[in-house]
């Protein structure tokens, strides 16, 4: 089991706090550093020092990194027009020299659309529609052959002769994330653009549950290439109990809550309900930390989760 950290900055960090968790991460061996892609912050906090673009963060963190990927989870298709999203990408996977991971989801917070003037189309159908025909863009921009162009034409989108650059470090292309627990056109999104399907904070049953789904789903397309099925989870360990509480009331929850709907307890805890998720079938879990001044948290994972996992 490979084990990524993934942050919620517009919780309320700014990019030098992104900055030390990029680097912990590195230190301490994980696999990535993966952040959000939102724009206003959620729940029952103050969201200071206000958002950080998720790109423009990358961007950053691949100048000051060496090894650990970077990716989204994952960026909305409603944020960005897909030809200049195409082009971010693939310079900030040149920047880092080949470690982007590019999660892209459709797009659901309408709040976060309407306090920063964003177009957020009325129906989840027209939603899902320009994001399917984004994934189209996207990835044939990145497959177009140099000194060839791209040529498009969806009902939302149209690409006249394009001349498909820059391309990213990856060949063809940065891996692409699919994830959520649609039944029907998630899976078959999946199966036809993405390398990874992540399955967000849901219990073992129900991510073997969507998994099983997308896995229909790649046998009905006939697709041969390899799939990469993850889940993420909001982590809190601790080394035992009275950790675990103060670690749960940091970031607002409560302990048993987080044993029942997350990663949370001592390591032994933990060790055993990633086994759980590897059981199923997960390779890969992005431990969600909410509270990024805590980086002996990220420490005491590494040292004593990590190594009975790997």
């Amino acid at each position: 089991m490979r084990l990524r950290i993934f942050t919620e900055p517009q919780q309320g960090a700014s990019y030098d706090t992104l900055l030390a968790v990029a680097k912990a991460t590195e230190d301490l061996g994980y696999d990535a550093f993966f952040r959000s892609d939102h724009y206003l912050k959620m729940g029952d906090v103050d969201g200071l020092p206000g958002p950080t673009d998720a790109w423009i963060t990358l961007a950053g963190l691949a100048r000051e990194t060496s090894r650990v990927r970077l990716g989204t989870l994952m960026t909305a298709a409603t944020f960005r027009h897909p030809g200049p999203l195409a082009i971010s990408v693939a310079q900030v996977d040149q920047m880092s020299g080949g470690r982007v991971e590019f999660g892209f989801g459709a797009g659901w917070y309408e709040e976060e659309h309407s306090a920063y003037g964003i177009p957020f189309p009325a129906s989840a159908r027209e939603r899902f529609d320009r994001y399917e025909e984004q994934l189209d863009v996207i990835t044939g921009l990145w497959a177009t052959p140099v000194g060839e162009t791209f040529r498009y034409e969806g009902r939302h989108y149209r690409l006249a002769e394009g001349p498909a650059l820059p391309k990213p470090a990856q060949a063809p292309r940065p891996p692409v994330l699919i994830g959520g627990t649609g039944r029907k056109r998630t899976p078959r999104l999946a199966a036809t653009h993405a390398d990874e399907y992540n399955v967000p904070f849901m219990s073992p049953e129900d991510t073997a549950a969507a998994f099983d789904r997308t896995r229909a789903a790649v046998r009905a397309a006939g697709r041969t290439a390899p799939m990469v099925y993850s889940a993420a989870q909001v982590l809190c360990c601790g080394r035992d109990d009275a950790e675990v509480a103060r670690r749960a009331a940091a970031i607002g929850r409560e302990p048993e809550e987080l044993r029942r709907n997350g990663l949370a307890g001592t390591p032994a805890e933990i060790v055993d309900k990633i086994g759980r998720f590897a059981a199923v079938g997960a390779e890969r879990l992005y431990l969600q930390v909410l509270d990024l001044s805590d980086l002996d948290h990220l420490e005491l994972v590494a040292s004593q989760v990590a190594p009975q996992v790997a």
